[in-house]
């Protein structure tokens, strides 16, 4: 079993929190076309992860991300301005990615404000979970490791390869698949030359889970565990409709290790179509994977599994505990990668 400290708390942070429910914020980056799923995503995998644990969530956005007034209008009635989140009192913080817009992170017009989060969760937070950009951004604020471009997208399932032997992800089997969707990377050598210790890596996507410690724990993912079984799907209609309607010069990719068979081939056949006959009122006859039904995600368990470990940490903490240890109880089954549609 593996068995880690909890840090001293110099701060009283620990001893001021002391029992009560676990209290988590998310600070949701992601554009209107992905706003309100991963509000939903996050919130049904906190739930499942919780098991018999209480837990709060309180929802906060930052300015600068150029909405629609429909966006706008979801975030005024459901988020939290970010002026809110200082003088919170949460135990664990979640922060998502959102598309990048900038070359440099530094360029990016919420910069300054997702900076200074960075810092804050540094001090303040038991522990912290940086999403996708939210992760790039968080390791070049720390330790000034920047991205570095893939030339072309990354999406799809992959394989994932448990690495160290780590609370986060105990008790469980020695890989797992998780779906992956960016055009940037953290190059796995710079991370472990800067003190970083990669939890699971993937053969074909590169470093996937790694953490670091400062005054409270940084947990990194690259992928996307938090993803419903048609995330990707829903991704892959809204890159080809930009590329129909002038947005995008390339026509997309489909993710790897997600459609299969006839609905592949359906797929491949329309990128034929509208290669030849390039226009965004096309997109109507865009092929509906799966019939429109939800297929199953198999890499729903190990997300689960992660987050629960993650909420276990936090509530040892909160209770005084010096050693965090793996939660105990039986382990989610596991599914390797494999096709969802088809």
């Amino acid at each position: 079993m593996a068995v880690l400290p909890i840090d001293p708390d110099p701060s009283g942070l620990l001893r001021r929190r002391r029992g009560g429910p676990i209290a988590v914020g998310l600070v949701n980056n992601m554009p209107d076309a992905a706003l309100k799923s991963t509000e939903r995503q996050f919130r049904e995998l906190l739930t499942e992860a919780a098991g018999t644990r209480t837990v709060t969530l309180r929802v906060f956005s930052f300015p600068g991300l150029g909405r629609s007034e429909a966006g706008c209008q979801h975030v005024r009635d459901h988020h939290e301005d970010i002026a809110a989140l200082w003088n919170a009192e949460l135990d664990g913080l979640i922060v998502t990615g959102t598309e990048p817009r900038a070359r440099d992170l530094a360029d990016e017009p919420y910069w300054p404000s997702l900076a200074r989060l960075i810092d804050w969760a540094a001090e303040h937070t038991i522990a912290t979970v940086w999403s996708c950009l939210a992760a790039h951004a968080a390791v070049y604020r720390l330790d000034g490791i920047a991205r570095r471009s893939r030339g072309a997208k990354l999406s799809g399932v992959f394989e994932c390869i448990k690495t160290a032997n780590h609370p986060l992800v105990g008790y469980g089997p020695a890989h797992w698949c998780t779906p992956h969707s960016r055009y940037n990377e953290l190059a796995e050598e710079e991370l472990a030359a800067r003190g970083y210790r990669i939890l699971a890596r993937s053969p074909a996507a590169g470093a996937d889970i790694f953490v670091k410690r400062q005054k409270s724990l940084f947990l990194f993912l690259q992928g996307h565990p938090e993803y419903d079984a048609g995330a990707l799907a829903r991704e892959y209609r809204r890159d080809v409709g930009r590329f129909l309607a002038g947005e995008r010069d390339r026509y997309p990719e489909l993710p790897s290790g997600y459609f299969a068979g006839g609905v592949a081939n359906a797929l491949l056949a329309f990128r034929e179509r509208a290669l030849r006959e390039r226009d965004a009122a096309l997109l109507a006859d865009f092929p509906t994977p799966g019939g429109g039904q939800s297929p199953f995600a198999p890499w729903r368990g190990a997300a689960i599994r992660l987050f629960s470990n993650w909420l276990s940490y936090l509530g040892q903490a909160k209770s005084g505990t010096q050693e965090w240890t793996e939660p105990h109880g039986k382990p989610h089954d596991e599914t390797k990668a494999r096709p969802l549609y088809g």
